[in-house]
């Protein structure tokens, strides 16, 4: 990958998509629906809530990966979409509907990228559901389930030929923090933050204001390099189960 830029050209309606890095272009095909990214409200599944963030540029996530295809094709999604299980699409509990997001199967290296236009997986360890398209692009649909990376793409800009993708920042070094909690009231927050300060040197409150009005997360620091930190995430995950890594 060259160091220092990392750019995506998407050419219109199911042309190609163009990895620009170092060596001969990685080429997929992805079908693409204009839809921006936008404030949401939070939703409940299966007795838990959940809080789709507000600025994911940058965010990075690592574990498994499914598919779904005939049983759910023309269907409507969570973003009021029909479901085609041969547009490159898929789903994820809290990135924003409308994310672009770079999906690297960490079997084989194929990489592929999505438009979040559903919600899911509500299965323990997934992280992603992917479109029947996506998933074939990945080799993964004999496995049903891989381990993938996602990586969360700048917002497309209009080009020449179609949306440029800005370049992804460098996501080995930054500020990772653990989100551990999300509160209406600020005093909830305020009481988590001094439970979890005995503990934890750095404490944050970070306020978001949603279309339902304003929350307060509540984020641990964990480390300046990504690798660090989640493997501190994972030494913490049996005690904040439902908690995830973010860079600030």
């Amino acid at each position: 990958m060259h160091k220092r830029r990392y750019r995506l050209l998407l050419l219109g309606w199911g042309m190609l998509l163009l990895f620009a890095c170092g060596g001969p272009p990685e080429v997929v095909r992805i079908h693409h629906v204009p839809l921006r990214p936008s404030a949401e409200k939070s939703y409940r599944v299966n007795g838990r809530t959940y809080y789709p963030l507000p600025r994911p540029l940058g965010y990075t996530e690592e574990g498994l990966a499914s598919w779904y295809g005939p049983g759910f094709h023309g269907h409507r999604t969570a973003s009021g979409e029909i479901y085609n299980m041969y547009a490159f699409t898929a789903a994820h509990k809290t990135l924003p509907l409308g994310t672009y997001v770079l999906v690297t199967n960490l079997k084989n290296g194929r990489r592929v990228v999505v438009r979040i236009n559903d919600r899911g997986p509500f299965v323990p360890g997934r992280i992603i559901d992917l479109s029947y398209a996506a998933a074939r692009a990945l080799d993964m649909i004999q496995d049903g389930v891989v381990p993938v990376r996602l990586t969360v793409l700048a917002p497309a800009q209009p080009g020449p030929q179609g949306l440029v993708f800005a370049h992804i920042p460098n996501l080995k070094k930054g500020e990772y923090y653990l989100q551990v909690g999300a509160f209406r009231r600020y005093a909830n927050a305020v009481r988590l933050r001094e439970r979890l300060a005995r503990r934890f040197r750095t404490v944050l409150i970070e306020s978001y204001d949603s279309p339902e009005g304003p929350f307060y997360r509540v984020k641990i620091f964990l480390a300046y390099d990504l690798e660090k930190a989640r493997q501190m995430a994972e030494s913490l995950q049996k005690e904040f189960p439902g908690a995830f890594v973010v860079a600030r």
